[in-house]
């Protein structure tokens, strides 16, 4: 079940990131759960080395929001997203 709460936060995280980044013209849904998900991961790792602990549930998420979003910056910079 939680992987299924996984995929849904994933999801509604990437969404936004893509909302932030102006990139939601170009995603669908597996590419927002996908973002959402590997950019969490981003986000968690660099808060880690900075230094800073997420404890509450909204710290989490914009944690999460960022890291996303700069997933999608960096995949930008690749070329994969364009500005819109």
């Amino acid at each position: 079940m939680s992987w299924i709460v996984s995929l849904i936060i994933g999801g509604i995280v990437g969404w936004l990131a893509s909302i932030v980044m102006k990139t939601n013209a170009q995603m669908g849904l597996i590419a927002n759960v996908l973002i959402g998900i590997a950019g969490s991961m981003l986000g968690y790792w660099l808060a880690g080395l900075v230094g800073i602990a997420p404890t509450g549930g909204i710290v989490r998420f914009v944690i999460a929001i960022a890291g996303a979003a700069l997933l999608i910056f960096i995949l930008r910079q690749l070329g994969i997203f364009r500005k819109e």
